[in-house]
């Protein structure tokens, strides 16, 4: 009996696991399988073709969003990769109630919701008479990827022995010595997780951008936002189609490096032999 609800439960686990990647991927499948399709329906597949992807290579207004879209991205996720983990490492520095002050400091842009934070930006910036452009969206999202960053980098902070940094110094290192060769290849996981994390939070945003930007520039969920109120245009299944392929390209190749750099630090059990 005992083995008869083990298999039970192994199976319903199973089971479970396989209806939630389902329900998560199946509308990314469906439209990878319509940006094929020759027509402009997204429920009746008329035949195979490429014209979806020609066209968005033609779409000026898709292919400028998608340029301020990844230079938002890109830049914002730098800055804020940079700002993030000197913060950390400060924060990392504070003891008792100032670190935790400062960590739910840091916390707040994440906590609060993206409305409060875009009408926040968007009245400082009218405030300080600031043009709404590019300028202010790409200062808004270095605002809100900081956060991310932090997070990702302080537990990397607690896990460092704190006596490292003191350590190279005294075997001859001089202090940006020890930053950038000791300090720095330790907290890497967190500060490159942390900036993907940033720079895919970047791409996905609306709310903030569309409080903080200006006439004329729109990044791609602007674009589609305003495209669903007269219908969104199939180029469009297209360009997320290449993306969504990007990103899974990128992801193995990161895994096989990780898995070959792993492989490569792996201690030989050879004896070791004698060089008298």
């Amino acid at each position: 009996m005992k083995k008869f609800l083990s298999a039970l439960g192994a199976f319903l686990s199973r089971f479970y696991m396989i209806i939630i990647f389902i329900f998560l991927y199946a509308p990314i499948i469906l439209l990878m399988v319509f940006s094929f399709n020759e027509g402009r329906s997204t429920s009746v597949f008329t035949g195979f073709s490429l014209r979806w992807y020609v066209e968005l290579f033609h779409d000026s207004q898709i292919m400028d969003a998608l340029y301020y879209t990844v230079l938002t991205a890109v830049v914002s996720s730098l800055v804020a990769a940079v700002v993030g983990t000197i913060s950390a490492i400060g924060i990392s520095r504070l003891k008792g109630w100032q670190r935790n002050s400062m960590v739910n400091v840091a916390n707040l842009p994440i906590i609060n919701p993206d409305i409060l934070t875009g009408v926040s930006l968007m009245l400082l910036f009218i405030l300080m008479k600031m043009p709404l452009g590019l300028g202010t969206m790409m200062i808004a999202h270095i605002t809100f990827n900081i956060p991310y960053v932090i997070l990702s980098v302080l537990p990397h902070m607690r896990q460092m022995d704190p006596h490292l940094y003191e350590a190279a110094m005294d075997l001859g290192a001089s202090p940006s010595q020890a930053f950038f060769k000791v300090i720095i290849p330790e907290l890497m996981p967190g500060i490159i997780s942390g900036t993907l994390l940033a720079f895919t939070m970047s791409i996905d945003d609306f709310i903030i951008s569309f409080f903080t930007t200006g006439n004329g520039i729109s990044n791609l969920s602007i674009v589609v936002y305003s495209m669903a109120k007269r219908g969104i245009k199939p180029s469009i299944n297209a360009l997320s189609t290449i993306m969504f392929l990007t990103v899974l390209i990128l992801l193995v190749v990161v895994n096989l490096i990780g898995k070959s750099g792993r492989k490569a630090k792996k201690p030989s059990r050879q004896p070791v032999r004698s060089l008298i």
